[in-house]
C-alpha cells in the first residue's frame, strides 16, 4: 500500500505563511512576562490575520466552522505551531478548547442539543470564551476507570460531586467539560459521561492552580496553568449532557485519537526548534582551539536528534494518514508509538541542546530550560508512556499463537526441508 503525505502547492503555500507568522510575530511575544488578559489583548490581531486565511479552528469539520484538512495536513500545520507555545492560542487550536470543540460537536451529533452549539461551540470557535477539561483525579490518573466524581439526577438537574485536578486552563475557563459516573451498577467504561458546568456555578470551587516542574513559582490564573477543581453539590440542568448518558469513554477516546496526532507534531515542531539552537551553538562556540562541532560526541548528538525526528516524523504522518484513510479505530497501534516514541525523541533533543550549550543552556537566558521541563511532562500527560507501550504489546502479540517448540528451531526445520528435498539430495550424492 502507497503512503501519501504530500499536500497540494495551495496548502503548501499556507504552511509557508503559517511559519513566517509565527516566527515574525509570535516568536517576539515569548519575550514578554504577560498575563493571559494581556496575552489575549496582544494576539487578537494576529488571531483576525489567521481567520482572514482560513486557518482559524481548522482541525474542525466545514459545517463547524473548520476547514476539513484531515490529519495529514493538520499534522503539517500543527509542526509549525509547536514551535512556539503560544501559537496553538493564536491559531484557535490550543488544548484543552480544541480538543473540548471536537467533544461538543460530537455530542450535537449525537443528541441534537442546539443550544449547546449557540452558547458554547460557536462562542469557543471564534475564541471568545475558553474551556477546561475536568477528567483527571488524583487517585484516577492513568486508570481513568478509578474516576469516583458522580452527578446524580435530581429532578430537572444534575448534582455534580467529585475532586479533579490538572484540569488546564480551568482557572481561566469560562465553562468545564466534568467526567463523572452517572450510571450506577455498570462497568466503568459504560458508567461514564460528560456534563458542561459553567465555571461560575455555585459549588464550582478552584482550590488552585497546581505548581508544576514545568511553573513551579505558578502565577494564579494564567495561561496553560493546571487547577485543582472540587465540584461540591454542583448542578447543572439535564441538557448539560454532552452526548448520551454513558457515553463518557467513547467521547474521551474519539477527543484523544487525533489530538496524539497534533501533540507529537507539535513537539517535532519544538524539538527542531531545540535541533536548530543547538546546531548553531556547534557551529559558533569553540573550545580548546576548534569550535564544538568539530567534536565526535557533539557530531553525534547532532546526527542521532536528525535522525530520531525524521523517524517521529514519519511515524506521525503515517498515523494521520492511516486515521484519514481508515478511520481513528485502524490507527489505535500508530497512535500509542507516536506518542511515546515522540515524547522521548522532544526530551533527548532538548536535553542534548542544554548540553551543547553548558551553563548558557542550564540558565533562563534561553527557553531550553522552560522547554525542557515542559518536555518531561510529555511522557505523562494522554497517557503514560506506560499504557501505550502495553496497548502496542498487547495488539501484536494478538497476531501470535503459543507453540510447542520455536517455529525456527534449526533440527526441527532441518528434518523438514531434508524431507521435501530428498530426491534432489538423492542426486546430489550420486553425482559426487
Amino acid at each position: 500500500m502507497a503512503w501519501d503525505f504530500s499536500t497540494e502547492p495551495e496548502f503548501a503555500a499556507k504552511l509557508a505563511w503559517v511559519e513566517a507568522l509565527v516566527r515574525e510575530e509570535i516568536f517576539p511575544l515569548e519575550a514578554l512576562d504577560l498575563d493571559t488578559p494581556s496575552l489575549k489583548v496582544l494576539i487578537r490581531p494576529l488571531q483576525d490575520q489567521v481567520k482572514e486565511q482560513g486557518l482559524f479552528a481548522a482541525h474542525l469539520p466545514p459545517n463547524l466552522g473548520g476547514q476539513g484538512f484531515g490529519q495529514v495536513k493538520l499534522g503539517l500545520m500543527n509542526e509549525l505551531l509547536g514551535m512556539s507555545p503560544i501559537a496553538p492560542l493564536v491559531f484557535g487550536n490550543n488544548a484543552p478548547d480544541s480538543g473540548n470543540a471536537e467533544l461538543l460537536a460530537l455530542g450535537i451529533e449525537a443528541n441534537g442539543a442546539q443550544f449547546q452549539r449557540v452558547q458554547y461551540l460557536e462562542p469557543l470557535l471564534r475564541g471568545e470564551i475558553s474551556s477546561g477539561f475536568s477528567m483527571t483525579e488524583p487517585d484516577a490518573g492513568a486508570d481513568p476507570t478509578r474516576i469516583t466524581s458522580t452527578a446524580i439526577r435530581d429532578g430537572d438537574e444534575w448534582v455534580i460531586n467529585g475532586h479533579k485536578w490538572y484540569t488546564t486552563n480551568g482557572s481561566v475557563a469560562d465553562f468545564l467539560i466534568v467526567m463523572v459516573r452517572t450510571v450506577p451498577d455498570v462497568p466503568a467504561r459504560e458508567a461514564m459521561s460528560m456534563l458542561l458546568v459553567p465555571k461560575e456555578t455555585p459549588g464550582v470551587h478552584v482550590i488552585r492552580d497546581i505548581p508544576t516542574m514545568e511553573d513551579p513559582v505558578v502565577r494564579y490564573g494564567s495561561f496553560g496553568n493546571h487547577a485543582e477543581i472540587v465540584y461540591d453539590n454542583v448542578r447543572v440542568p439535564l441538557d448539560h449532557l454532552i452526548g448520551h448518558e454513558g457515553m463518557g469513554f467513547a467521547l474521551a477516546q474519539s477527543r484523544l485519537g487525533p489530538g496524539r496526532i497534533h501533540h507529537c507534531m507539535r513537539w517535532l515542531g519544538q524539538s527542531r526548534r531545540a535541533f536548530s539552537m543547538m546546531c548553531e551553538r556547534a557551529v559558533s562556540r569553540e573550545v580548546f582551539g576548534e569550535p564544538l562541532a568539530a567534536k565526535q560526541t557533539v557530531q553525534n548528538w547532532v546526527a542521532d536528534s536528525a535522525a530520531e525526528m525524521e523517524a517521529a516524523r514519519l511515524m506521525t504522518l503515517h498515523a494521520a494518514w492511516l486515521i484519514d484513510q481508515q478511520g481513528q479505530k485502524a490507527a489505535r497501534k500508530e497512535i500509542s508509538m507516536i506518542k511515546y516514541f515522540g515524547a522521548q525523541v522532544l526530551y533527548n533533543v532538548i536535553d542534548r541542546a542544554i548540553q551543547v550549550h553548558g551553563g548558557l543552556g542550564f540558565s533562563s537566558d534561553l527557553p531550553l530550560e522552560q522547554m525542557y521541563r515542559a518536555a518531561r511532562a510529555a511522557r505523562i500527560y494522554d497517557g503514560p508512556d506506560e499504557v501505550h507501550r502495553m496497548t502496542v504489546a498487547r495488539q501484536i502479540l494478538r497476531g501470535y499463537e503459543p507453540v510447542a517448540e520455536p517455529t525456527e528451531l534449526i533440527a526441527t526445520r532441518r528434518t523438514i526441508a531434508r524431507e521435501r528435498f530428498a530426491e534432489q539430495l538423492e542426486l546430489l550424492s550420486i553425482d559426487r
